[in-house]
């Protein structure tokens, strides 16, 4: 009988090790995809800035 009640409690602790685990990996993806946001959202301000300071073709004269 004892056995039953120690494997239960395994199967329990087993059971919420693998929730923590999917939490851990969805909590990750949302990182990942978090900083590649920052990350475009950064390049964009470069380009932008880039392109204010290039001088502009209708400038040059010829």
């Amino acid at each position: 009988m004892g056995i039953w009640l120690e494997l239960g409690i395994f199967g329990l602790v087993f059971v919420f090790a693998f929730w923590q685990m999917h939490d851990v990996r969805k909590a990750q993806e949302h990182t990942r995809q978090q900083r590649a946001r920052e990350k475009a959202a950064q390049e964009a301000k470069d380009a932008r800035e880039a392109a204010k300071q290039a001088p502009d073709e209708t400038d040059i004269k010829s």
